[in-house]
Parts: structure tokens; C-alpha cells; sequence
């Protein structure tokens, strides 16, 4: 049976929800473990990165230690970023349906609590920030202003899923930083693909509150958009593509990669066929499958490197 508590876009009978100690699961919930959705779309573009950089410099694999601490970061700064957007959009949080039940509104949590918990996961996120080279190390630490901004853009900003970008598509950077110390035009390139990108899915998600965003005067790209949001997602989607050829093409791909670019474009011009403003659970669906299409091109990235071998 699903738990009470948890919230309309959670997985349902996720483990958190269920064999946690009861007292832990307002603050597994402030950091969103029962929705892993986040932390895969937040770690994507670092694997992404780290692949592109082991074709770009002729290794055999993308760097697995890399690979490893890119996803115990991303699941620590996924979780205090959304503490910190928690504790700033605390008020809001109460006037749109889908979000009135997280723990900080529904009074679960105290704002002393959800503060000490988002040093915890921060100190965590440092912790694997480390253990990187210098250049990579002064990199992450640039995020922190673009992570700092972005729960205060939907208040007056129409298209604050570029500022979401900005943040949740810098793994890109950091997997090449990470490799060479420094950044190259591949991941720039890269980067830009990951934030079009970014602002595409986040416009299907949107769409579950258009009418609680309205109704509360917050703004979205999908508000924005409007009767046009599927020509919207697929002009991002485009852009997104565009920029992954370059960061290919200037990374010297293989044919595996470009490949894996090609299924991940139609699994991107499946969503954009299946987008319905008025069905929120579609929205959710489309948008959770991101992570898959993401992993079909890391895959191919991946499978490229191997390929070097023979």
C-alpha cells in the first residue's frame, strides 16, 4: 500500500517509503530518494562528459572511477538542491496541489531541520567534489551560483527551465574537466545540447501544474509555451541534437556514438509526438523517460570507446 505521505509524483512502494525508520522519511522525501528521476537526469550529462572525453583523448572506456563518484554526486547535490529550493519556495509550495505535501509545507519538517540536513548532503557533495583535480574542483564550485538563483526565477522570470539548465546540464563540463583539467569545445558543445535539452523535458513536466502555476501566479516555460508548447519542446529537442553533433563531430566520434545520437533523437521525437497539455500523468511518464534515452546514448558512447580495441 502506497504511504500516505508520499507525494503524487513519487515511485510508488519505492524502499524509502517503506523499510526506512519512520522518522528518517520526511527528510529522504525533502531530498526527493523516492523520485530517482532527478539524480539520473542530473547525473546523465557527467557520464555523458566523462564519454566524450574518453573519445576525444582515444581511452578504451569512459573513466569508471569517475563514473562512480559522478553518481554519489549527483545523488548527494540533487537532494540539497532540492532541500534549498524546499526552504525558499516553502510558501509557494502550498498553493499548487502536486506540491503541498512535501515535508517543509506540510509541516513535517521545520525549517531548522531541513537547514541542517542541506549542510549534511552539501558536505557530502564536497566530499566527492575532491577528490577531483583542481580545474574540475573550481568548476563544480562555479554551479553554486546557478544553483543559488533558480528557485527565485519562477517568480518573475517566463522561462526559468533555462536557469534550471544552466544547472542541471553542468555535469557536461565536468566530465571533460574532470579528464583534462581543463575545458575544450567538445564540452561546451555538449553543455549547450544538455541545457536545450534540460528545457525541453522540464517543459513536459511542467504541464502536471499549468493550472496551480497560474492559479498562483508562477511561471513556466509551459505557461509560456502555451497551445504551442509541443512546437516549443521540439525546438529544444532540435537544438539539442544540433549541439550533440558538434560536440561529436569536434570529439572525433565513431559511427557507434552517431548512432546512439539517432535513437536518442526519435526517442526525443516519440515525446514530442505523445505531448498532451491536458493529461499530467502522460507528462510524467514522458518526462521519467528521459532517463532511458539518456542511457541509450551513454551506451553508445560507451560501445564507441570499446570499439576503439579491435
Amino acid at each position: 500500500m502506497d504511504n500516505p505521505a508520499s507525494l503524487p509524483d513519487a515511485v510508488r512502494g519505492h524502499w524509502a517509503d517503506r523499510v526506512t525508520p519512520v522518522e528518517w522519511r520526511p527528510y529522504l522525501r525533502l531530498a526527493r530518494i523516492e523520485r530517482p528521476i532527478g539524480w539520473w537526469l542530473l547525473l546523465l550529462p557527467c557520464w555523458w562528459s566523462a564519454a566524450l572525453a574518453a573519445l576525444a583523448g582515444g581511452q578504451s572506456w569512459p573513466n569508471p572511477i569517475h563514473c562512480v563518484l559522478f553518481l554519489i554526486g549527483a545523488v548527494a547535490m540533487r537532494g540539497a538542491g532540492c532541500t534549498y529550493n524546499d526552504i525558499v519556495d516553502r510558501d509557494i509550495d502550498t498553493r499548487v496541489e502536486r506540491t503541498r505535501q512535501r515535508p517543509l509545507p506540510s509541516g513535517q519538517i521545520g525549517l531548522k531541520g531541513a537547514l541542517v540536513f542541506l549542510v549534511l548532503q552539501g558536505v557530502a557533495g564536497l566530499a566527492v567534489l575532491l577528490q577531483f583535480n583542481a580545474f574540475a574542483i573550481m568548476t563544480g564550485f562555479a554551479s553554486l551560483g546557478v544553483v543559488a538563483l533558480y528557485p527565485f526565477m519562477k517568480r518573475f522570470f517566463w522561462m526559468p527551465q533555462i536557469v534550471l539548465g544552466l544547472a542541471f546540464a553542468w555535469g557536461a563540463l565536468m566530465g571533460w574537466a574532470a579528464a583534462f583539467g581543463s575545458l575544450g569545445w567538445p564540452a561546451v558543445a555538449l553543455y549547450l545540447g544538455s541545457i536545450a535539452w534540460v528545457v525541453g523535458y522540464d517543459t513536459i513536466y511542467a504541464l502536471q501544474d499549468i493550472e496551480d502555476d497560474e492559479i498562483a501566479g508562477i511561471k513556466s516555460s509551459a505557461r509560456f509555451f502555451g497551445e504551442r508548447v509541443k512546437l516549443g519542446v521540439a525546438i529544444c529537442y532540435a537544438l539539442t541534437i544540433a549541439f550533440m553533433i558538434a560536440a561529436f563531430l569536434m570529439a572525433k566520434a565513431g559511427p557507434a556514438s552517431f548512432i546512439g545520437l539517432g535513437v536518442f533523437a526519435l526517442h526525443l521525437a516519440r515525446q514530442v509526438a505523445r505531448i498532451d497539455r491536458d493529461d499530467g500523468a502522460g507528462a510524467l511518464r514522458l518526462f521519467r523517460s528521459n532517463r532511458d534515452a539518456g542511457l541509450i546514448l551513454f551506451a553508445a558512447m560507451t560501445l564507441d570507446c570499446l570499439l576503439r580495441l579491435f
